[in-house]
């Protein structure tokens, strides 16, 4: 489900949106080219968590973006002026927190698009646990390519990790619900973040406008009601001949009752109910999950449910006790602590002074 090619990653119908680099005194221009890359395309095909598919998005733009926003129109001025251009160095990956890791397959694309000769080794992979101080990955090659793409592999994987972190505590802590994480992403970036969701053991939920209906509050107030929502999204559907997962979003039990009571009289593609706000916070900080919990016991097993609402790391066990199919959160990609990680090349010294900041 979760398999992508290179290609994948533009539509067909649409621009191919790649790009190359024309370099003068390493000055770093965007342009904007059909050309794909091989190697690109083999390494995603090779990781140990596949980034979801996306039938526009493009990875190695994104990437490229990324390192045309740091060269700007002069390059790295402080590496030229300060390392001799065929120097070479080893780094080494220190974490400096404990977590867990996400974003080591997007590096190794961000190194080899600044550099193809640099020479990556990992201790660890997309998934695994790290602790503070751990030297978990090295790169060797030369060392103005390694500092030039040192921030934005250290900028995703740091947000990367940071979203894996929390998803597996709240993937854990949901369990027997599945955590999902929802659209609030950061701009142009969903596709990582969504990536990161996978590492960390959530699932994902829709990608964007294009892959799922989903039947919101405003909708339903603009067709006049849900079996008026419901009603059109079944027609249009049908007319365009499309076959696609469809929620419908439920804030009362009279909501509810409305969707099951459209749904015994007329043929449906609904697959999933969401029930919105069914879960009250409680003076002494606890959570009332009875109406949800109701709600899930009236729908029996006819459609999957998904809670939304109040969830966070210390309510999503109570949560998933419910018998609810899916829990999502958008505080897993929209308000995320990134997890700290840094690229040395003297570690022994990073590691002292690490410990002395009691960051290693």
């Amino acid at each position: 489900m979760f398999g992508i090619s290179f290609s994948q990653l533009v539509a067909p119908t649409s621009p191919l949106i790649a790009s190359s680099r024309c370099c003068s005194r390493n000055k770093l221009v965007v342009k904007m080219t059909a050309v794909t890359n091989v190697k690109h395309e083999k390494l995603i095909e090779s990781v140990v968590v596949k980034p979801p598919v996306h039938p526009t998005y493009d990875l190695k733009g994104v990437i490229q973006l990324a390192l045309s926003e740091d060269a700007g129109d002069k390059g790295d001025v402080t590496c030229l002026a300060t390392i001799p251009t065929e120097m070479e160095v080893e780094a080494y990956f220190l974490a400096k927190d404990d977590g867990i890791v996400a974003g080591i397959a997007l590096a190794e694309m961000i190194f080899n698009e600044v550099d193809p000769t640099l020479k990556v080794e990992w201790f660890r992979k997309d998934g695994d646990n790290v602790v503070r101080g751990l030297k978990f990955g090295k790169v060797h090659g030369r060392a103005h390519s390694i500092v030039v793409a040192e921030r934005v592999v250290l900028n995703f994987m740091q947000r990367m990790s940071g979203i894996a972190t929390l998803t597996k505590a709240m993937a854990d802590a949901a369990h027997p619900a599945c955590i999902l994480e929802t659209r609030k992403t950061a701009p142009a970036l969903r596709l990582v973040d969504k990536w990161a969701v996978l590492i960390g053991g959530g699932q994902n939920h829709r990608m964007g406008l294009f892959d799922m209906v989903m039947i919101k509050d405003n909708h339903i107030s603009i067709a006049g009601g849900v079996s008026n929502a419901l009603k059109s999204v079944d027609v249009y559907l049908k007319k365009n001949n499309l076959q696609m997962g469809v929620e419908v979003e439920t804030r009362t039990f009279e909501e509810i009752h409305e969707v099951l009571n459209y749904a015994s009289q007329n043929d449906t593609s609904l697959s999933r109910i969401m029930l919105d706000n069914m879960v009250v916070p409680q003076p002494d900080g606890d959570i009332d999950v009875s109406m949800l919990k109701q709600a899930v016991e009236l729908i029996s097993g006819k459609f999957e449910t998904e809670a939304s609402g109040n969830v966070t790391l210390e309510t999503v066990h109570k949560i998933g006790q419910t018998g609810v199919t899916y829990i999502s959160s958008g505080a897993l990609t929209h308000s995320v602590k990134a997890l700290d990680i840094s690229l040395k090349i003297d570690t022994e010294l990073a590691l002292e002074v690490g410990r002395r900041t009691k960051r290693a």
